[in-house]
């Protein structure tokens, strides 16, 4: 599967997909984004089983101030509905790699019971 480019108005359907979600935050004057961007496309290519999507962040700055995106390229991945890495800085194929099996390992039943015994515990406002 290739990339998909996610806008302000896909974006929230795009966290709640039943796959998980790796968004890369670049813009096209940006050197490292230039750089990244093959990377992040052949990997992409390889896992069907996981969306890979683009934001640029000059035509969605609305979206990337509502992520506060401070540097670019930045990668973050959701899985149902929860942001589970940022990173800001462009990986390697293999560091890619890796975060996609770390994704596809997490247990999210556990992150889910772990946010609602945090939501238990947070005092009230």
């Amino acid at each position: 599967m290739s990339t998909v480019e996610l806008t302000q108005n896909t974006f929230q359907s795009s966290i709640e997909g039943d796959k998980p979600l790796i968004i890369d935050f670049w813009a096209p004057w940006c050197g490292p984004c230039r750089q990244f961007g093959p990377t992040f496309e052949k990997v992409s290519e390889k896992h069907d089983d996981i969306v890979f999507a683009k934001v640029n962040t000059e035509e969605e700055q609305e979206l990337a101030a509502a992520l506060r995106i401070r540097s670019i390229p930045t990668i973050m991945v959701f899985r149902e509905r929860v942001l589970l890495f940022s990173h800001s800085g462009a990986l390697s194929e293999s560091q890619l790699e890796e975060l996609v099996s770390q994704v596809k390992a997490v247990d999210m039943q556990q992150v889910h019971a772990e946010i609602a015994e945090q939501q238990k515990q947070a005092p009230e406002a």
